[in-house]
């Protein structure tokens, strides 16, 4: 079974490729998150297809894989989708692994278009088909070994990878992962398209705008995927390009 959580696409886009490789199920983490559903799986392999925040896996992906039921000593294998590295994910990722009783056999790397605005520019669009483009090996090579039940080879792990994921990581969450700089501007026609797409349930619309709470994750679905393009993340999206995957 391919398990995925995916912001504004990439993940997605991963695993729809790896189940028409390798003929697995697909499940979607963000719907069962949102859902609030933490109910049984039961698989013979585990694909966790999954964005990197903050050089780790979302803790909210986390803290729901923590919470389900899975059975035990099933193979897990952890495809990570990011704009330019996961840093030391891997480490907790195993520790994950042993919590929850799967036998770990790694961890994939797979370069796809920034998305997270908040701090970083988004490609334009030619540019973003040019990287997704470039992965189409490594994603094809990934099911390969997984279809072979091979454990996947990682990536080296230098001193900054270690403490992106272990220092920087809590300071990202802690400073950094609020909901209070987000708006709609004028250009918002109250579609609620943001609503449906917050996979925390965080926004809600009052006289027709958008109201943000605080248990926000920042994976920018509602800010790239807003058809109108009406909501800015204060100054720091400005001017910036919206990212969401296209279909495949």
């Amino acid at each position: 079974m391919i398990l995925y959580y995916s912001g504004t696409g990439n993940s997605a886009y991963i695993a729809r490729k790896l189940a028409r490789e390798l003929g697995d199920e697909l499940l979607s983490v963000r719907d069962r998150i949102k859902n609030g559903d933490t109910g049984g799986v039961t698989a013979d392999r585990l694909i966790f297809c999954v964005p990197t925040y903050g050089w780790r896996i979302p803790r909210i992906v986390e803290k729901w894989i923590d919470e389900t039921q899975f059975d035990g000593n099933v193979p897990a294998w952890f495809v990570m989708s990011c704009g330019d590295g996961i840093g030391n994910a891997a480490k907790y990722i195993k520790k994950l692994c042993e919590r929850k009783r799967f036998r770990y056999m790694g961890t994939a790397q797979i370069i796809m278009p920034e998305n997270y605005i908040a701090l970083f520019d988004a490609p334009e669009e030619d540019k973003a088909r040019e990287i997704i483009a470039s992965g189409a090996g490594q994603i094809a090579e990934t099911a390969r070994m997984i279809g072979a039940g091979e454990t996947l080879p990682g990536v080296p792990v230098k001193l900054m990878d270690r403490i992106y994921s272990t220092v920087v990581n809590p300071v990202f969450y802690r400073f950094i992962v609020k909901a209070d700089k987000f708006r709609a501007d004028d250009k918002c026609v109250g579609c609620g398209k943001c609503v449906s797409e917050c996979p925390l349930n965080d926004i809600r619309l009052v006289d027709g705008r958008p109201v943000w709470g605080d248990n926000c994750t920042h994976c920018m679905a509602c800010i790239c995927g807003c058809p109108t393009g009406a909501i800015e993340y204060g100054k720091a999206s400005l001017g910036k390009p919206r990212y969401m995957c296209p279909e495949d």
